[in-house]
């Protein structure tokens, strides 16, 4: 069956993430649902005349301001059957621009390069939905040709009470992973019975790193696929592509973020190959792709990337 849940007032949770917040949608375990997503305050909103959707303008006069510093997200959506201790599959079947604009922003004492800014500065751009194009004010046209959402995230623990939106965490939320788009699969510990999955943080187009701490920050709308996997245990989100695994970790330390996406590769490689530990650790060496996620958002992220075929060739030892 097939549910929507658009971006309003009643429909979101701006800035916190929490166990208790209650489900706006309640869908089948296999049931797809579309979602819209809104993004930015109403100092982000272009100095042009611009399609905003309706939804976006009720947020500002309903709720006006965030409760925590963070995101707009949609949600959340529970998912009937899945259980705390498991694993919600979140099969993302399509990404869609939501409007017009999007906006790029660098401000003091973030980012990157935190100190190499001495003053906020937004650059509003005009989006081209029919093209796929953002065009910059200083006349770049960035392609737009593989949007995806910088937030997907279940509930937290009840015991972490309510938390921002900002840092990645074990339940997945701001990952800020670019390979997460239309035709890739997300797989995200749950811990409150129903999962409760919410999404925000629309990017247009994003390098690894997202250095200066924004992307073109957008609306997007997005359907997927969610599906109670009740025969999986996760302790760190993971993805799938059409070619590729990809494990992720994150951690104030890039280089304990690092270990931790390696290991969780390692234990994927041992659990679906004849492969030891040592013989895992050397073969991602040599053919796996260690990457930086993003490096702003408080917990650094790391994902390392591995071609699917090496979890299927034989292994011939001498």
């Amino acid at each position: 069956m097939e549910h929507r849940l658009d971006a309003n007032a009643a429909n979101v949770h701006w800035g916190h993430l929490d166990a208790r917040i209650n489900p706006r949608a309640a869908i089948d375990s296999g049931d797809t649902i579309t979602i819209s997503t809104v993004s930015g305050p109403p100092e982000m909103l272009p100095p042009w005349k611009a399609d905003i959707p309706a939804g976006l303008i009720e947020i500002h006069d309903k709720i006006g301001k965030p409760t925590l510093p963070g995101h707009i997200c949609t949600g959340p959506v529970a998912v009937k059957g899945a259980k705390a201790g498991h694993v919600l599959q979140v099969d993302i079947l399509n990404i869609d621009l939501h409007y017009d604009f999007g906006y790029t922003y660098v401000r003091p004492l973030s980012g990157a390069l935190p100190d190499d800014v001495k003053a906020f500065r937004n650059f509003p751009s005009r989006i081209d939905r029919v093209a796929k194009l953002a065009h910059m004010p200083w006349g770049h046209a960035i392609p737009l040709n593989r949007p995806f959402f910088g937030v997907m995230v279940t509930a937290p623990p009840p015991e972490w009470g309510m938390i921002n939106t900002l840092p990645p965490r074990r339940n997945g939320g701001n990952l800020d992973l670019k390979e997460l788009v239309a035709g890739t699969t997300l797989y995200l510990p749950v811990f409150v019975d129903g999962a409760n999955f919410s999404c925000g943080d629309g990017h247009g187009a994003q390098g690894d790193g997202e250095v200066c701490i924004t992307a073109i920050e957008t609306g997007l709308i997005g359907t997927f696929r969610l599906t109670a996997r009740n025969d999986m245990t996760l302790v760190w989100p993971m993805a799938e592509t059409p070619s590729h695994m990809i494990t992720m970790a994150f951690d104030p330390d890039l280089d304990a973020a690092a270990q931790i996406a390696l290991r969780s590769m390692i234990d994927l490689l041992v659990a679906r190959t004849p492969l030891d530990r040592d013989e895992s650790y050397a073969l991602l060496s040599l053919v796996a792709d260690v990457r930086v996620t993003q490096l702003v958002n408080g917990n650094k992220g790391i994902h390392v990337m591995l071609a699917k075929e090496w979890f299927d060739k034989p292994v011939k030892r001498a």
